[in-house]
């Protein structure tokens, strides 16, 4: 506790002392590489420091023992603060930026090894005695592997925010007036770069806060407040940025605001988000998304100058933006500041977001994020008991009248061994949903969508309302293009006798670096049952590598083929690949040069797969790396119209249960 005296009528005729305070966020720049960390706390730092005896008067304050004058600094006092930091700067002036961060009285002696650390633990101490500057031993900490410091957690990792705070907004009650708002508001904000889309989120409580707004607190405003305390708990580390390496920036913009994200190596260094100002409401979304970028590129700027910059935009003529002939007065003067930048505008439609949300999200569990519906069944029985048109086929059945229906084990009434389904448009909708965009599905088209339900549901104009419900989806529309049957007269390759005799093998290269380094995709495919794996690798793999993943992702799983097909890619003309399937009796037959048509089937896959990889990353977070084995389930649980069922079904004799199927089939 600190005897603090009200200065206020003095701080008011203070002549102000300018002398800056360091920005948080450029103290912790410092610490990259750094492994071993000692903290430091001055003793009552401001009574360290002695007053001129000419301002002594000045201090003076009243008691009931009488009056009194500080000789020290004292705390209330408007420069206090700037003078202390003025005097620590002094102090370690040949210190700072190399291994020693000062903030007022609060000293971080940081090292990358432990011998280094002992040096500089050494020098530190020494100009403290030198300057007669006394630390309280009970507040410092030494030889840590992570420290707690300005209310960051410091480690080797990066930088996190420190729990203890996190307690105190957490327990914050719910704001009741303008000025409760803004205190929390003024709380989470010193930890804005580790929410994305903060700005987003807070906006409800943001907007009655401005003038001439009334107090209401909606539902809005409930969830924007319990959301932020979320995003907090479960803020990520993010990472040092290393002055040596090359920065990428995901940037986005909407009516409700600017988001960027930068990263360096896969990793979080900030996330940056702003709402838009009343004339930005009117910009065009060009205009709007190129916002976003120089918003990035001005609050980013002493991380981006001189440095290799690789900006990803959901915007595809933003990536034109320097050879842009016609050019609007606004994009000629951001042109002159990105210029400024070494950057690269690319183009992915939001396929690189998703490798944010890795770092952005703590996953515990990937169940965790599969929007399973065990209840499913149970809401669609109980909406029959107020669809009449049902309920007038129950009680038919009840007077022996109903051909072809029947009553199930749990109540639930039966057409053909089908569940039906009321005409109620929110169970029906959330069932649509469930079978078109849940991660055990990946957005099939109609006809498969069609058929992997009528197998387990029935409605009237079941087939049309299906059709409509996929044309409808603005992922699909996104990302699916138009598909028509090739010209000429192809001849198809014989059909096997047995699964998994002949199988067929392709790549999918260059896809955006997951956290893991992977980068391709190895696609395998039956030619019987059409079932497939889709297996992800690096492209650094050798091809040692690559014959021990086909023995542990084919072979042990379904024994040796007799026949392989594929291309000519360097990785199966290889020696090692050759020798490896002569030894297991392998036949290997290559696709002639620039003729994919061969290899139809394993072409139309990759397709397949890369709708299915761009719908995963605009439907779901995670890298694409951690849905890919979804995928595979969603494809080779679907229908196939060439086989007329699942490969599933083909392989194993049956379809696999999914959320949407969690009822009674196959039973």
């Amino acid at each position: 506790m600190h005897l603090c005296i009200d200065y206020r009528e003095l701080n008011k005729v203070t002549v102000k002392n300018r002398y800056p305070l360091p920005r948080i966020d450029d103290l912790f720049d410092q610490l990259q590489g750094a492994t071993v960390f000692s903290k430091i706390d001055l003793r009552s730092g401001y009574h360290q420091l002695r007053i001129r005896d000419s301002d002594i008067p000045k201090t003076a304050f009243r008691s009931r023992y009488g009056h009194y004058e500080f000789i020290v600094m004292s705390f209330g006092l408007t420069n206090a603060p700037t003078v202390f930091m003025d005097l620590m700067n002094r102090v370690f002036k040949d210190f700072l930026d190399s291994f020693v961060i000062v903030f007022i009285d609060d000293i971080l002696i940081y090292s990358k090894t432990e011998a280094e650390h002992e040096e500089h633990l050494h020098q530190v101490l020494e100009t403290l005695r030198a300057n007669k500057l006394y630390a309280k031993f009970s507040k410092c900490e030494f030889w840590l592997k992570k420290v707690t410091f300005l209310g960051h957690v410091v480690s080797s990792e990066g930088v996190s925010v420190d729990p203890a705070k996190i307690e105190t907004v957490t327990n914050w009650p719910r704001p009741s007036t303008v000025s409760e708002i803004r205190s929390f508001l003024g709380l989470v904000d010193y930890y804005r770069r580790f929410v994305e889309d903060f700005s987003r989120i807070a906006s409800p409580m943001t907007q009655l806060t401005r003038k001439g707004t009334p107090f209401v607190w909606s539902p809005a405003c409930d969830s924007s407040f319990q959301e932020l305390k979320q995003k907090l708990v479960t803020a990520p580390v993010l990472t040092v940025p290393d002055g040596s390496r090359s920065f990428v920036i995901y940037s986005d913009a909407s009516k409700k605001g600017l988001d960027c994200v930068l990263m360096q190596q896969g990793k979080v260094v900030a996330y940056a988000s702003r709402q838009l100002k009343s004339h930005e409401q009117n910009y065009p979304t060009h205009d709007l998304e190129l916002a976003a970028v120089v918003f990035a590129l001005k609050i980013w700027r002493h991380y981006l100058y001189g440095e290799k910059i690789q900006i990803y935009t959901d915007h595809k003529s933003l990536k034109y933006f320097f050879t842009q002939k016609e050019l609007n007065m606004r994009q000629r003067r951001w042109l002159e500041l990105v210029k400024d930048y070494d950057c690269e505008i690319l183009y992915h439609p939001d396929f690189e977001r998703a490798e944010i949300a890795v770092s952005v999200r703590e996953v515990t569990s990937q169940l965790a994020q599969l929007s399973v519906q065990p209840t499913l069944r149970q809401k669609i029985i109980v909406a029959q008991l107020n669809d009449p048109y049902l309920v007038e086929k129950r009680r038919l059945l009840e007077t022996e009248q109903g051909e072809d229906i029947s009553i199930s084990s749990d109540h639930g009434l039966m057409f053909e061994g089908r569940l039906c389904v009321s005409e109620d448009s929110a169970v029906k909708t959330e069932l649509l949903t469930e079978a078109h965009s849940s991660p055990f599905t990946m957005h099939p088209g109609s006809t498969k969508m069609y058929q992997d339900l009528r197998s387990v549901y029935w409605w009237r104009n079941m087939k049309r309302e299906v059709a409509d419900f996929v044309s409808r989806c603005l992922v699909c529309q996104h990302v699916k293009a138009s598909r028509q049957r090739p010209a000429g007269l192809l001849q198809p390759l014989s059909v096997p006798g047995w699964k998994w005799e002949s199988v067929s093998m392709d790549f999918i290269t260059g896809l955006p670096k997951t956290l893991k380094g992977y980068t391709v995709i190895w696609v395998v495919v039956d030619k019987l049952t059409k079932s497939a794996h889709f297996v992800p690798e690096k492209s650094t793999y050798t091809a040692s590598k690559w014959g021990q993943f086909y023995m542990t992702e084919i072979v042990r799983l379904h024994g040796v083929p007799v026949s392989i097909i594929s291309d000519r890619d360097t990785r199966f003309t290889s020696k090692f690949w050759k020798g490896l399937q002569l030894a297991l009796g392998t036949r290997l037959d290559f696709s002639t040069a620039f003729h994919p048509q061969t290899d139809g089937q394993t072409e139309r896959l990759n397709q397949i797969l890369e709708d299915m990889l761009q719908a995963c990353v605009l439907e779901f977070s995670g890298s694409w790396d951690s849905h890919l084995h979804l995928m595979e389930f969603a494809y080779n649980n679907s229908y196939q119209a060439t086989i007329g069922m699942a490969p599933f079904e083909a392989l194993y004799g049956k379809c696999c249960r999914s959320p949407v199927c969690w009822g009674e089939v196959g039973e």
